[in-house]
Protein backbone atom coordinates (compact mmCIF):
# COMPACT_ATOMS: atom_id res chain seq x y z
CA UNK A 1 0.00 0.00 0.00
CA UNK A 2 0.94 3.99 -0.44
CA UNK A 3 0.57 6.16 2.15
CA UNK A 4 1.06 9.74 1.90
CA UNK A 5 0.85 12.19 4.76
CA UNK A 6 1.39 15.78 3.92
CA UNK A 7 2.63 18.32 6.70
CA UNK A 8 0.95 21.25 8.44
CA UNK A 9 -1.02 23.27 6.26
CA UNK A 10 -0.49 27.18 6.93
CA UNK A 11 -3.40 29.62 5.96
CA UNK A 12 -4.45 30.26 2.13
CA UNK A 13 -0.88 29.29 0.58
CA UNK A 14 -0.65 25.91 1.50
CA UNK A 15 -4.25 25.11 0.64
CA UNK A 16 -3.32 26.73 -2.80
CA UNK A 17 -0.24 24.44 -2.56
CA UNK A 18 -2.48 21.49 -2.22
CA UNK A 19 -4.84 22.14 -4.46
CA UNK A 20 -2.48 22.77 -7.20
CA UNK A 21 0.18 19.51 -6.51
CA UNK A 22 -2.02 16.95 -4.91
CA UNK A 23 -3.88 16.01 -8.99
CA UNK A 24 -0.14 15.06 -9.85
CA UNK A 25 1.10 13.58 -6.84
CA UNK A 26 -2.36 11.62 -7.31
CA UNK A 27 -1.76 10.77 -10.36
CA UNK A 28 2.02 9.89 -10.55
CA UNK A 29 2.65 8.18 -7.23
CA UNK A 30 -1.28 6.60 -6.77
CA UNK A 31 -1.21 6.45 -3.05
CA UNK A 32 -3.69 4.45 -1.68
CA UNK A 33 -4.36 6.81 1.42
CA UNK A 34 -3.93 10.28 2.02
CA UNK A 35 -3.56 12.15 5.44
CA UNK A 36 -3.13 15.61 6.19
CA UNK A 37 -2.49 17.43 9.19
CA UNK A 38 -4.64 20.87 9.01
CA UNK A 39 -4.59 22.38 12.25
CA UNK A 40 -3.07 25.67 10.61
CA UNK A 41 -5.26 25.44 7.80
CA UNK A 42 -7.09 28.83 8.33
CA UNK A 43 -5.24 31.64 8.60
CA UNK A 44 -2.61 29.62 10.22
CA UNK A 45 -5.12 29.14 13.56
CA UNK A 46 -7.29 26.44 13.51
CA UNK A 47 -9.68 24.77 10.77
CA UNK A 48 -13.34 25.48 9.64
CA UNK A 49 -15.83 23.44 8.26
CA UNK A 50 -15.18 24.94 4.67
CA UNK A 51 -11.70 24.25 4.19
CA UNK A 52 -12.18 20.48 5.58
CA UNK A 53 -14.66 19.77 2.67
CA UNK A 54 -12.43 21.37 0.38
CA UNK A 55 -9.54 19.04 1.62
CA UNK A 56 -11.64 15.83 1.28
CA UNK A 57 -12.66 16.89 -2.23
CA UNK A 58 -9.42 16.80 -3.26
CA UNK A 59 -8.95 13.32 -2.45
CA UNK A 60 -7.82 13.92 1.20
CA UNK A 61 -9.05 11.13 3.47
CA UNK A 62 -8.13 12.16 7.12
CA UNK A 63 -7.14 15.17 8.09
CA UNK A 64 -5.27 15.27 11.89
CA UNK A 65 -4.66 18.44 14.09
CA UNK A 66 -2.74 19.86 17.15
CA UNK A 67 -2.24 22.32 19.56
CA UNK A 68 -4.31 24.76 17.37
CA UNK A 69 -6.94 22.25 16.84
CA UNK A 70 -10.20 24.58 18.41
CA UNK A 71 -8.48 27.91 17.37
CA UNK A 72 -11.87 28.22 15.28
CA UNK A 73 -14.46 27.55 17.47
CA UNK A 74 -16.93 25.91 15.07
CA UNK A 75 -14.88 22.87 15.25
CA UNK A 76 -16.35 21.84 19.26
CA UNK A 77 -19.11 20.83 17.36
CA UNK A 78 -18.20 19.64 13.93
CA UNK A 79 -15.22 17.45 15.21
CA UNK A 80 -18.52 15.23 16.42
CA UNK A 81 -20.27 15.22 12.76
CA UNK A 82 -16.92 14.52 10.94
CA UNK A 83 -15.50 11.60 11.56
CA UNK A 84 -12.48 12.16 9.44
CA UNK A 85 -11.65 14.71 11.37
CA UNK A 86 -9.01 14.34 14.45
CA UNK A 87 -7.53 16.20 17.21
CA UNK A 88 -5.17 14.50 19.70
CA UNK A 89 -6.27 11.72 21.19
CA UNK A 90 -4.37 12.26 24.63
CA UNK A 91 -6.31 15.57 25.10
CA UNK A 92 -8.58 14.88 28.72
CA UNK A 93 -11.26 12.56 28.50
CA UNK A 94 -14.77 14.68 27.68
CA UNK A 95 -12.73 17.28 25.01
CA UNK A 96 -14.90 16.63 21.82
CA UNK A 97 -13.73 14.62 18.91
CA UNK A 98 -11.11 11.54 18.78
CA UNK A 99 -7.88 11.25 18.02
CA UNK A 100 -7.65 7.56 16.85
CA UNK A 101 -9.98 5.74 14.16
CA UNK A 102 -9.59 2.88 11.46
CA UNK A 103 -10.68 3.80 8.18
CA UNK A 104 -11.03 1.87 4.88
CA UNK A 105 -8.38 2.55 1.70
CA UNK A 106 -8.58 1.59 -1.64
CA UNK A 107 -9.33 -2.27 -2.30
CA UNK A 108 -10.92 -2.52 1.31
CA UNK A 109 -7.80 -2.12 3.22
CA UNK A 110 -8.58 -0.84 6.82
CA UNK A 111 -5.84 2.01 8.06
CA UNK A 112 -5.63 2.91 11.75
CA UNK A 113 -4.95 6.90 12.03
CA UNK A 114 -3.50 7.80 15.21
CA UNK A 115 -2.91 11.41 16.46
CA UNK A 116 -1.07 12.25 19.53
CA UNK A 117 0.50 15.58 21.17
CA UNK A 118 4.27 15.68 22.31
CA UNK A 119 4.17 17.70 26.01
CA UNK A 120 8.18 18.98 25.62
CA UNK A 121 7.71 22.67 24.92
CA UNK A 122 3.45 21.88 24.84
CA UNK A 123 0.66 21.82 27.01
CA UNK A 124 0.37 19.41 29.30
CA UNK A 125 -1.60 16.75 28.06
CA UNK A 126 -1.84 13.02 28.82
CA UNK A 127 1.17 11.08 28.43
CA UNK A 128 1.71 10.03 24.86
CA UNK A 129 3.39 7.27 25.12
CA UNK A 130 0.28 5.23 26.97
CA UNK A 131 -1.94 6.61 24.87
CA UNK A 132 -0.18 5.25 21.86
CA UNK A 133 -0.08 2.11 23.68
CA UNK A 134 -2.94 1.65 24.50
CA UNK A 135 -4.11 2.03 21.07
CA UNK A 136 -2.03 -0.43 19.26
CA UNK A 137 -2.92 -2.85 22.17
CA UNK A 138 -6.32 -2.82 20.60
CA UNK A 139 -4.84 -2.48 16.72
CA UNK A 140 -2.42 -4.52 15.79
CA UNK A 141 -0.36 -3.88 12.06
CA UNK A 142 -0.54 -7.16 10.04
CA UNK A 143 -3.43 -7.99 12.02
CA UNK A 144 -6.64 -6.34 12.82
CA UNK A 145 -5.18 -3.73 10.54
CA UNK A 146 -3.27 -3.29 7.20
CA UNK A 147 -1.62 -0.26 7.89
CA UNK A 148 -0.99 2.39 10.80
CA UNK A 149 -0.27 6.45 10.63
CA UNK A 150 1.02 8.18 13.64
CA UNK A 151 0.90 11.94 13.51
CA UNK A 152 2.95 13.31 16.48
CA UNK A 153 2.07 16.51 16.63
CA UNK A 154 5.18 18.01 18.95
CA UNK A 155 8.27 20.29 19.43
CA UNK A 156 11.25 18.50 20.44
CA UNK A 157 12.73 16.06 18.10
CA UNK A 158 14.21 13.65 20.81
CA UNK A 159 10.60 13.62 21.81
CA UNK A 160 9.43 12.72 18.26
CA UNK A 161 12.96 10.48 17.47
CA UNK A 162 11.91 9.00 21.31
CA UNK A 163 8.24 7.95 19.65
CA UNK A 164 9.73 6.71 16.81
CA UNK A 165 12.40 4.25 18.76
CA UNK A 166 8.58 3.27 20.68
CA UNK A 167 6.72 2.34 18.15
CA UNK A 168 9.15 0.82 15.79
CA UNK A 169 8.01 -2.52 14.26
CA UNK A 170 3.99 -1.43 15.19
CA UNK A 171 3.36 1.07 13.07
CA UNK A 172 3.77 1.73 9.19
CA UNK A 173 4.52 5.71 9.74
CA UNK A 174 6.03 7.30 12.73
CA UNK A 175 5.84 11.55 11.52
CA UNK A 176 6.12 14.39 13.61
CA UNK A 177 4.34 17.65 12.62
CA UNK A 178 4.20 20.91 13.90
CA UNK A 179 7.93 22.78 13.83
CA UNK A 180 6.92 23.06 9.84
CA UNK A 181 10.25 22.19 8.79
CA UNK A 182 11.31 18.95 6.55
CA UNK A 183 13.92 17.13 8.23
CA UNK A 184 16.48 15.47 6.45
CA UNK A 185 16.22 12.42 8.68
CA UNK A 186 13.58 10.32 6.76
CA UNK A 187 14.74 6.47 7.54
CA UNK A 188 13.02 2.69 8.36
CA UNK A 189 14.18 2.01 11.69
CA UNK A 190 15.56 -1.46 12.57
CA UNK A 191 11.64 -2.84 13.22
CA UNK A 192 10.69 -1.59 10.06
CA UNK A 193 8.74 1.81 10.81
CA UNK A 194 9.20 4.32 8.53
CA UNK A 195 9.84 7.79 10.08
CA UNK A 196 10.70 11.23 9.37
CA UNK A 197 10.84 13.58 12.75
CA UNK A 198 9.16 16.28 10.61
CA UNK A 199 7.01 16.49 7.72
CA UNK A 200 7.80 20.11 6.80
CA UNK A 201 4.36 22.25 6.02
CA UNK A 202 2.30 22.53 3.21
CA UNK A 203 2.70 26.39 3.27
CA UNK A 204 5.33 29.70 2.21
CA UNK A 205 8.94 28.89 2.77
CA UNK A 206 9.70 32.82 2.91
CA UNK A 207 8.66 33.23 6.17
CA UNK A 208 8.89 31.74 10.11
CA UNK A 209 7.56 28.94 9.94
CA UNK A 210 4.66 29.85 7.24
CA UNK A 211 4.17 33.23 8.60
CA UNK A 212 4.88 37.07 7.66
CA UNK A 213 8.64 37.50 8.75
CA UNK A 214 8.10 40.98 10.16
CA UNK A 215 6.12 40.50 13.37
CA UNK A 216 8.35 37.54 14.24
CA UNK A 217 11.16 39.51 13.61
CA UNK A 218 10.22 42.06 15.45
CA UNK A 219 9.30 39.85 18.74
CA UNK A 220 12.93 38.06 18.47
CA UNK A 221 14.81 41.59 18.27
CA UNK A 222 12.81 44.14 19.99
CA UNK A 223 11.11 42.02 22.93
CA UNK A 224 8.07 44.12 22.76
CA UNK A 225 4.22 43.47 22.36
CA UNK A 226 3.43 43.01 18.30
CA UNK A 227 0.37 42.37 16.32
CA UNK A 228 -0.94 39.35 15.90
CA UNK A 229 0.79 36.79 13.95
CA UNK A 230 -0.41 36.53 9.88
CA UNK A 231 0.45 34.08 7.10
CA UNK A 232 3.13 34.75 4.68
CA UNK A 233 1.55 35.48 1.46
CA UNK A 234 4.08 33.83 -1.13
CA UNK A 235 3.56 30.99 -3.20
CA UNK A 236 3.66 27.47 -1.17
CA UNK A 237 5.42 24.50 -1.22
CA UNK A 238 3.81 20.82 -0.28
CA UNK A 239 5.87 18.89 1.72
CA UNK A 240 4.72 15.39 2.28
CA UNK A 241 6.81 11.91 2.99
CA UNK A 242 5.33 8.46 0.60
CA UNK A 243 5.50 5.67 2.16
CA UNK A 244 5.33 2.30 0.40
CA UNK A 245 4.42 -1.03 2.77
CA UNK A 246 4.58 -4.84 2.68
CA UNK A 247 0.64 -6.21 1.90
CA UNK A 248 1.47 -8.71 4.50
CA UNK A 249 3.16 -6.94 7.49
CA UNK A 250 1.92 -3.64 6.88
CA UNK A 251 5.96 -2.38 7.73
CA UNK A 252 7.69 0.22 5.13
CA UNK A 253 9.30 -1.05 1.90
CA UNK A 254 10.60 2.52 1.25
CA UNK A 255 10.05 5.79 2.18
CA UNK A 256 10.64 8.86 0.34
CA UNK A 257 10.10 12.78 0.49
CA UNK A 258 7.47 14.71 -1.64
CA UNK A 259 8.48 18.23 -2.00
CA UNK A 260 6.66 20.35 -5.16
CA UNK A 261 6.31 24.19 -5.81
CA UNK A 262 7.79 27.22 -4.04
CA UNK A 263 10.76 27.50 -2.45
CA UNK A 264 12.18 24.28 -1.33
CA UNK A 265 14.00 21.48 -3.97
CA UNK A 266 11.34 19.04 -6.15
CA UNK A 267 11.34 15.94 -4.79
CA UNK A 268 9.21 13.63 -6.55
CA UNK A 269 9.86 9.37 -6.26
CA UNK A 270 10.21 7.80 -9.16
CA UNK A 271 8.03 4.84 -8.68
Amino acid sequence: MRLLFCGDIVGRPGRDALEAHLPRVRRELEPDFIVVNGENAASGFGITEKICNGLFELGVDVITGGNHSWDQREMLTHINREPRLLRPQNFPSGTPGRGAAVFEATRGRKVLVLNVMARLFMDPLDDPFATVQRELERQRLGATVHAVILDFHGEATSEKMAMGHFVDGRVSLCVGTHTHVPTADTMILPGGTAYQTDAGMCGDYDSVIGMDKAVPLARFTRKLPTERLSVASGEGSLSAVLVETDDSSGLAKRIEPVRLGGRLPEALPAL
